[in-house]
Protein backbone atom coordinates (compact mmCIF):
# COMPACT_ATOMS: atom_id res chain seq x y z
CA UNK A 1 0.00 0.00 0.00
CA UNK A 2 2.82 2.65 0.19
CA UNK A 3 4.39 2.24 -2.61
CA UNK A 4 1.31 2.51 -4.30
CA UNK A 5 0.76 5.99 -2.12
CA UNK A 6 4.60 6.61 -3.58
CA UNK A 7 4.54 6.35 -7.09
CA UNK A 8 0.59 8.09 -7.14
CA UNK A 9 2.54 11.08 -5.08
CA UNK A 10 5.02 10.95 -7.92
CA UNK A 11 2.32 10.89 -10.52
CA UNK A 12 0.70 13.51 -9.50
CA UNK A 13 3.12 16.14 -8.31
CA UNK A 14 5.09 15.29 -12.07
CA UNK A 15 2.12 15.93 -13.68
CA UNK A 16 1.14 18.93 -11.67
CA UNK A 17 4.08 20.13 -12.60
CA UNK A 18 4.30 19.43 -16.14
CA UNK A 19 1.05 21.18 -16.51
CA UNK A 20 2.16 24.02 -15.10
CA UNK A 21 4.92 24.16 -17.07
CA UNK A 22 2.74 25.34 -20.18
CA UNK A 23 1.61 28.37 -18.66
CA UNK A 24 3.94 29.37 -16.41
CA UNK A 25 7.34 31.68 -17.66
CA UNK A 26 9.78 29.18 -15.68
CA UNK A 27 10.32 26.07 -16.34
CA UNK A 28 11.13 23.32 -13.74
CA UNK A 29 11.65 19.54 -14.56
CA UNK A 30 8.27 18.27 -13.68
CA UNK A 31 10.06 14.56 -12.96
CA UNK A 32 12.78 15.91 -10.64
CA UNK A 33 9.72 17.74 -9.08
CA UNK A 34 7.24 14.76 -7.78
CA UNK A 35 10.43 13.22 -7.17
CA UNK A 36 12.01 15.47 -4.60
CA UNK A 37 8.12 16.92 -3.62
CA UNK A 38 7.02 13.22 -2.68
CA UNK A 39 10.48 12.79 -0.14
CA UNK A 40 10.07 16.08 0.91
CA UNK A 41 6.00 15.28 2.72
CA UNK A 42 7.95 11.67 3.58
CA UNK A 43 10.72 13.59 5.46
CA UNK A 44 7.91 16.19 7.17
CA UNK A 45 5.55 13.27 8.13
CA UNK A 46 8.49 11.01 9.35
CA UNK A 47 10.00 13.90 10.84
CA UNK A 48 6.51 14.64 12.86
CA UNK A 49 5.30 11.70 13.70
CA UNK A 50 2.82 11.28 11.31
CA UNK A 51 4.00 8.23 9.06
CA UNK A 52 5.36 5.50 10.25
CA UNK A 53 9.33 5.30 10.30
CA UNK A 54 9.18 1.47 10.11
CA UNK A 55 7.37 1.77 6.47
CA UNK A 56 8.80 5.06 5.45
CA UNK A 57 12.23 5.92 5.97
CA UNK A 58 13.66 3.15 3.24
CA UNK A 59 11.40 4.87 0.53
CA UNK A 60 12.32 8.10 1.51
CA UNK A 61 16.02 7.45 1.35
CA UNK A 62 16.11 5.72 -2.13
CA UNK A 63 14.28 8.89 -3.20
CA UNK A 64 16.33 11.07 -1.15
CA UNK A 65 19.21 9.11 -3.18
CA UNK A 66 17.97 9.59 -6.63
CA UNK A 67 17.55 13.33 -6.05
CA UNK A 68 21.66 13.20 -5.07
CA UNK A 69 21.83 11.42 -8.71
CA UNK A 70 19.84 14.01 -10.39
CA UNK A 71 21.92 16.75 -8.59
CA UNK A 72 25.26 15.62 -9.58
CA UNK A 73 23.59 15.05 -13.30
CA UNK A 74 22.30 18.67 -13.84
CA UNK A 75 25.30 20.35 -12.08
CA UNK A 76 27.74 18.01 -14.46
CA UNK A 77 25.86 19.81 -17.29
CA UNK A 78 27.15 23.02 -16.38
CA UNK A 79 31.00 22.07 -15.93
CA UNK A 80 33.68 24.39 -17.11
CA UNK A 81 35.32 22.77 -19.89
CA UNK A 82 38.37 20.70 -19.16
CA UNK A 83 36.78 19.80 -15.47
CA UNK A 84 36.53 16.23 -14.68
CA UNK A 85 32.93 14.75 -14.94
CA UNK A 86 33.74 11.60 -13.53
CA UNK A 87 35.73 13.37 -10.50
CA UNK A 88 32.39 15.54 -10.00
CA UNK A 89 30.49 12.67 -9.72
CA UNK A 90 32.57 10.42 -7.66
CA UNK A 91 33.13 12.97 -4.81
CA UNK A 92 29.51 14.35 -4.97
CA UNK A 93 27.61 11.18 -4.93
CA UNK A 94 28.91 9.68 -2.01
CA UNK A 95 28.56 12.68 0.15
CA UNK A 96 25.37 13.02 -0.62
CA UNK A 97 24.13 9.81 0.41
CA UNK A 98 26.16 10.51 3.80
CA UNK A 99 24.20 13.62 3.61
CA UNK A 100 21.06 11.97 3.29
CA UNK A 101 21.39 9.00 5.86
CA UNK A 102 22.59 11.63 7.87
CA UNK A 103 19.02 13.78 7.88
CA UNK A 104 16.92 10.73 7.38
CA UNK A 105 18.41 9.62 10.79
CA UNK A 106 18.20 13.38 12.62
CA UNK A 107 22.18 13.72 12.82
CA UNK A 108 21.78 16.39 12.32
CA UNK A 109 25.45 17.81 12.87
CA UNK A 110 26.43 15.86 10.23
CA UNK A 111 24.07 16.51 7.57
CA UNK A 112 25.30 20.44 8.17
CA UNK A 113 28.88 19.65 7.68
CA UNK A 114 27.83 17.93 4.50
CA UNK A 115 25.57 20.11 3.12
CA UNK A 116 28.17 22.71 3.46
CA UNK A 117 30.87 20.71 2.01
CA UNK A 118 28.98 19.90 -0.98
CA UNK A 119 27.60 23.53 -1.70
CA UNK A 120 31.92 24.12 -1.58
CA UNK A 121 32.19 21.28 -3.70
CA UNK A 122 30.15 22.55 -6.55
CA UNK A 123 31.10 26.55 -5.83
CA UNK A 124 34.79 24.79 -6.81
CA UNK A 125 33.88 22.40 -9.45
CA UNK A 126 31.19 24.94 -11.25
CA UNK A 127 33.63 28.28 -10.82
CA UNK A 128 35.26 29.27 -13.97
CA UNK A 129 39.13 28.42 -14.86
CA UNK A 130 41.60 30.74 -13.42
CA UNK A 131 38.46 31.98 -10.44
CA UNK A 132 40.14 29.53 -8.26
CA UNK A 133 41.89 31.36 -5.63
CA UNK A 134 42.86 34.32 -7.58
CA UNK A 135 45.29 31.84 -10.13
CA UNK A 136 48.01 34.36 -11.06
CA UNK A 137 49.27 33.31 -13.93
CA UNK A 138 45.69 33.46 -15.84
CA UNK A 139 45.02 37.01 -14.03
CA UNK A 140 48.56 37.85 -15.25
CA UNK A 141 47.83 36.80 -18.94
CA UNK A 142 44.41 39.07 -19.08
CA UNK A 143 46.37 41.86 -17.70
CA UNK A 144 48.30 41.52 -20.59
CA UNK A 145 45.82 40.91 -23.27
CA UNK A 146 44.21 44.33 -21.92
CA UNK A 147 47.52 46.00 -22.03
CA UNK A 148 47.61 45.12 -26.00
CA UNK A 149 43.96 45.76 -26.35
CA UNK A 150 44.62 49.65 -25.19
CA UNK A 151 47.67 50.05 -26.94
CA UNK A 152 45.92 48.79 -30.22
CA UNK A 153 44.88 51.47 -31.83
Amino acid sequence: MVIFIVLSSIFLITGTVWVLNKVSPVWICPICAGVSGTWLWMLAGIFSGQLSITNYQLLTGILMGGSVVGIAYQLEKRLPAGRSPLLWKTIFIPFGFAAVYSLIFHRWIGFSILAVFLALLAIYFLAPDGAHFGDKKENKKVAEIEKKMKNCC
